[in-house]
């Protein structure tokens, strides 16, 4: 588990599934992270039970209400919609509208960072965002990500596949 003063970043529970959907099913949502807004709590859980059950997709928890009120995980050499290297991830998140401006993306991603480079060892971090959603680009910037001047399909997105995005690199400087 994961965790600053305000949220903890931990596995998806079948419990997850009614704030999930609450969220994710929020028109401004989904499309800005590349995927359709949830029709149902049930297409919620059986997202939580496939798409999210892995060992590097976490749920983030507000500590102050222990709702899920978001997403991050990374994807490996061979999962990513970037050409990374084998020890390479690529970073993804999201997180629900009322939290947007409150920094909490920030939090979450440096807690991803710092995971992939002192506990896995990867060699660099990458990630993307869609040009048309700048706020994105801006969290990761904060985290020290720097834009690589690559524009970028990501033909894996179930939403915007055909909408260009900003290609973003972190390297591992503890290496």
């Amino acid at each position: 588990m994961l965790q600053t003063d305000r949220i903890i970043l931990r596995p998806w529970r079948d419990d997850d599934a009614e704030a999930l959907f609450r969220y994710a099913s929020d028109p401004d949502v989904g499309p800005r992270a590349g995927w359709p807004p949830h029709q149902s709590v049930d297409e919620s859980l059986e997202i939580i039970r496939t798409i999210f059950h892995s060992d590097h997709i976490w749920a983030i928890e507000l500590k102050k209400t222990g709702e899920a009120i978001g997403c991050i995980g990374y994807y490996a050499h061979g999962e990513s919609n970037i050409d990374i290297g084998e020890n390479d991830v690529e970073a993804g998140y999201w997180v629900a509208k009322p939290y947007w401006n409150r920094g909490i993306c920030t939090e979450a991603l440096q807690l991803l960072i710092d995971y992939c480079f002192k506990t896995k060892g990867f060699r660099t971090i990458w990630s993307d965002f869609f040009v048309d959603n700048p706020a994105s680009g801006r969290v990761m910037e904060k985290c020290g990500f720097r834009d690589t001047g690559e524009i970028n399909y990501c033909s894996r997105l179930q939403h915007g596949n055909d909408k260009p995005v900003k290609v973003m690199r972190l390297d591992n400087r503890l290496k």
